[in-house]
């Protein structure tokens, strides 16, 4: 039965390219759901991306922000491989019991904190990783004077990549030249 409302919800079913902007709505929704909840990934771009994976703005799996409980396969899935994912759920309810599910112990399961994502592909809570590890070890600190801009400075290129260069080019154009 469908419900208008995630707090009347059992099942999220995330189907489609997950951006960046959405996740934080999606993981809100999924708070938002009593408990028992369930999450069905439908198809290639909710699972890992799909063919739009390499885009700045979207998220290589739903996975990472949420528990998922079952992925369906497919770009796009077919129907039956929707209705073999809805058994696949429905054995896995089937086969949960009152001792062992996380909702009805004492302390209940946690909730899910939001993602802060920025205007960038980095969550800005890991600033000062990043940095360490895109600029070096040392560079978590202000790096300032001439050793931070040389640092920072594109390099030449040597002269042996650009001989390997040379040699490719010539031979891609010995190759086009009709024989």
């Amino acid at each position: 039965v469908m419900r208008p409302s995630p707090r009347q919800s059992d099942l999220m079913i995330v189907s489609g390219t997950v951006t960046k902007k959405m996740v934080p709505a999606i993981v809100r929704i999924y708070n938002q759901m009593a408990e028992p909840r369930y999450v069905l990934s439908m198809g290639a771009c909710a699972t890992g991306g799909g063919p739009f994976k390499e885009g700045y703005s979207v998220v290589s799996g739903i996975d990472k922000y949420i528990p998922v409980d079952v992925y369906v396969p497919g770009c796009p899935p077919t129907p039956e491989a929707l209705i073999f994912g809805l058994l696949k759920l429905h054995e896995k309810v089937e086969r949960q019991s009152i001792t062992t599910v996380p909702w009805y112990r004492k302390a209940g399961s946690e909730s899910i904190p939001v993602p802060v994502l920025g205007p960038d592909i980095f969550d800005p809570r890991k600033v000062q990783i990043i940095k360490e590890h895109t600029l070096g070890a040392g560079a978590a600190t202000a790096v300032s004077g001439a050793a931070g801009k040389a640092r920072l400075q594109p390099q030449p290129m040597p002269d042996d990549v650009k001989a390997r260069i040379r040699a490719a080019q010539a031979k891609y154009r010995a190759q086009k030249q009709p024989a």
